[in-house]
């Protein structure tokens, strides 16, 4: 035992159009990580409102606070739509390094293993280790993949 309390959280699929993702969103902002802000712009536009075939948007609770957010996508920066992409993965600090961030990805990676050959991430340097972690393997050459994990369908 860690003598730290536990923390439950709340995963549901998520629309950008509430206060508590405009709060997660301003908080992002402020680190300097402009993800949301493309989400919610996306979503705002149609051109993403992640209601494609296997795709999905995630939002972690805790009470009524929004903790986190992720996405699954199909990947725009490859032809087929048999590879899916990890979108928009933001954990707000007081909730971080409590595992959020690998619930919610494996949450997506558990929605894309029904739907998708492959999942993708462009992933920023400092998350390379998580990525790696989660299973993903390291892709060089790819401009827009740092990391993927095969599921080993239609192969």
């Amino acid at each position: 035992m860690s003598g730290l309390p536990e923390v439950a959280y709340l995963l549901k699929r998520l629309r950008p159009t509430t206060l508590a993702f405009d709060r997660l969103k301003d908080e992002s902002r402020l680190e300097g990580y402009w993800m949301l802000v493309r989400l919610a712009d996306g979503w705002a536009s149609g051109r993403n409102s992640f209601r494609k075939r296997g795709e999905a948007l995630y939002g972690a609770w805790h009470g009524r606070e929004l903790a986190g957010v992720c996405g699954l996508n199909i990947d725009p920066y490859v032809e087929g739509g048999d590879q899916g992409r990890v979108r928009h993965l933001f954990v707000s600090a007081p909730h971080r390094r409590a595992g959020l961030g690998r619930m919610l990805v494996e949450t997506v990676i558990d929605r894309a293993r029904r739907y998708f050959t492959m999942l993708n991430t462009r992933a920023p340097p400092q998350a390379f280790v998580f990525y790696e972690r989660l299973g993903f393997q390291r892709v060089e050459g790819e401009e827009f993949v740092t990391h993927r994990m095969m599921f080993g369908k239609g192969s």
